[in-house]
């Protein structure tokens, strides 16, 4: 054998060499795949953990674009992983400020900024993909390599609605009023429930007080919202401090409240709460530039005497209520159970007075006052009245008060006021010479500012001269509303050329201090004082009193309810200008009285009412 045949041993190394490299490379490839694998494996459990929790998850780079969301980020965004990836998050995460809906500063930016994690600002909404808005709530922090450096940033955060905090949030404003924070009615029917379980087991009584404000609603709509708001805000904070810890003061809504006594003795228990709210509610609120003064109604109702349940004790406390507004305002009523045989008559008297108004079923008669010194007619008091199909002639006393309680006195007040001026200006067209004519005006039309201005409009649609037009205001009304809202719509009415009266002067407490910011033309002497006036010196002397009183304030006064001849002597002698009553006339007709304005005689010596 030739030496070259024989193996070589480079040759021999050298493949020895390839052959270790073929399998190193083979067990390399081996270990890269298996490390994909379990990066693979990692990042699909990764993305499992993610998509499994309850959070949405969303990372970007450093310039803010979109790397993952997880599924509850789809849910909630409403953008799909593959349409957001590589997307700049402002345009992904829209976020406003809840409450002005200013755009909210990008999270993500500002973890990487200041390298640390962020919360997201209070009231951050999202804006969806599809517009919709989502309160949402938490954090953002940076993401860092194994060197430390940051390579983007990671935002988590969920469903607000859904936090143990919002959820404690939304379950006390779902059981309190939201302006005043007060329980509202689902939290006082829970309290009313477990409070007559209570007394059941005790053998003790529960009170249940409703009260309406009298008068709100054109303080309301006068003055605006805002300040009406903070009455009723005044007006619960007043509240608040007549009753006991244990007891509750609930917004039932609007301008009514409800206090709930969990545990009395006695009724009169409850009677001396309502007086002491009465007292507390009727003091003068300061409320911007203004001082307005505000009365309650309120109704009481006690388990057991009066219901063994939350809905009929509520019910019932309601109807006692009206039954107090009715009355007059400013006062309490315990219910009875006769009450609500009223209340169903009052029903049937607000639908049927709602038709007459509806149908022009309404009528005037005018009652005349003469000159005292002339004996001549100087003026006349219109008086609605009221023949139903039905009912036949309602008394006023009978319909009046159901009008003020349900809300029709303005619209049968606005009634009045126009056929007034319609009725006197036909008169004088046709060549009779009229007198001025007295309408009375509610404590809620005083309160109204838009009163002037649609009196105006009347004035202007009749053609009536505004001299014409007298406006009465009850003394009470003077006294328990006093506030810029009445004097100012007093000046703008008395600006238009309009008489302005103080009726049933007297029976308030209206002092001379008080009176005097009022723009008053006449005053008319309550009719109980002018029946009384003979029975006394003392009495006699009062009149007196009464008319100098006008006289100082340079208005002419009336004397209202005047019935025999000696009363009206007696109002001679003292001086007083003018007289209204049986003696001269009961209310007449349209036609009537268009009779005696016609005749132009002197009325003076009319047959008296025997006053024996």
């Amino acid at each position: 054998m030739e030496f070259d045949d024989l193996p070589n041993a480079d040759s021999s190394n050298d493949d020895a060499q390839a052959h270790n490299n073929f399998f190193s490379k083979k067990l390399e490839d081996t270990r890269l795949i298996e490390a994909e694998a379990a990066l693979q494996a990692s990042q699909e459990w990764a993305q499992a953990t993610l998509n499994s929790i309850g959070d949405a998850v969303v990372t970007t780079d450093l310039s803010c674009r979109i790397t993952y969301l997880n599924c509850v980020a789809e849910k909630l965004t409403g953008w799909p992983s593959a349409d957001a990836i590589g997307k700049p998050l402002a345009e992904v995460l829209i976020l406003v400020n809840g409450q002005t809906l200013e755009t909210a500063a990008n999270p993500a930016q500002r973890a990487m900024e200041e390298n640390r994690t962020v919360g997201l600002a209070m009231d951050s909404v999202l804006i969806r993909k599809n517009g919709t808005q989502l309160e949402i709530e938490d954090s953002a922090a940076p993401i860092h390599d194994r060197e430390g450096f940051i390579r983007g940033a990671v935002i988590v955060f969920h469903d607000a609605c859904q936090s143990p905090i919002q959820s404690s949030k939304l379950a006390y404003q779902a059981q309190h009023d939201a302006l005043t924070g007060l329980p509202n009615r689902v939290l006082l029917a829970e309290r009313l429930s477990r409070a007559i379980g209570l007394a059941k087991r005790h053998q003790h009584q529960v009170a249940l007080i409703y009260l309406d404000l009298d008068a709100f609603k054109p303080i309301n709509d006068s003055l605006g919202h805002s300040l009406g708001d903070s009455l009723l805000q005044a007006v619960a904070g007043r509240l608040s401090e007549c009753v006991r810890d244990t007891d509750t003061v609930c917004r039932q809504g609007g301008d009514e409240f409800v206090v709930l006594l969990s545990e009395i003795e006695q009724p009169q228990d409850a009677a001396t709460i309502a007086e002491k709210i009465l007292t507390a509610l009727a003091a003068p609120y300061r409320i911007d530039s203004h001082e307005l003064r505000i009365t309650t109604s309120i109704g009481i109702s006690i388990y057991p005497d009066h219901g063994i349940n939350a809905p009929t004790l509520l019910s019932n406390a309601d109807t006692a209520m009206y039954n107090a507004k009715e009355n007059g305002c400013n006062h309490y009523q315990l219910f009875r159970s006769d009450m609500n045989t009223l209340k169903q008559q009052h029903h049937h008297i607000e639908f049927q007075l709602r038709q007459a108004l509806k149908e022009d079923a309404l009528f005037l008669n005018f009652q005349p006052r003469i000159d005292i010194a002339t004996g001549l007619v100087c003026s006349a008091e219109a008086l609605v009245r009221w023949r139903n199909p039905v009912l036949g002639l309602v008394q006023p006393s009978a319909f009046l008060p159901v009008a003020e309680a349900r809300g029709l006195i303005g619209p049968m007040g606005h009634w009045v006021l126009f056929e007034v001026c319609r009725q006197l200006q036909t008169w004088q067209e046709e060549g009779i010479e009229i007198v001025p004519v007295a309408v009375n005006i509610s404590t809620l039309e005083l309160q109204d500012q838009s009163l002037p201005s649609r009196i105006a409009n009347i004035l202007t649609k009749t053609g009536l001269d505004a001299h014409f037009l007298e406006l009465e205001v009850d003394e009470s009304s003077l006294v328990y509303r006093e506030n810029d809202v009445s004097i100012a719509t007093l000046d703008a009415l008395s600006h238009l050329g309009i008489r302005i009266a103080i009726d049933d002067f007297g029976t308030g407490t209206a002092s001379l201090e008080r009176l005097k910011c009022y723009p008053l033309d006449t005053l008319n002497i309550a009719p109980c004082f002018v029946h009384d006036m003979l029975d006394s010196p003392e009495n006699s002397s009062f009149i007196e009193a009464l008319i100098h009183f006008g006289q100082i304030l340079s208005l002419r006064v009336i004397a209202k309810g005047v019935e025999t001849q000696t009363q009206l002597d007696r109002l001679s002698l003292q001086g007083c200008d003018g007289a209204q009553g049986f003696l001269f006339s009961q209310p007449l007709s349209a036609l009537d009285f268009t009779k005696l304005l016609g005749s132009g005689q002197p009325v003076y010596w009319a047959s008296p009412i025997d006053d024996s």
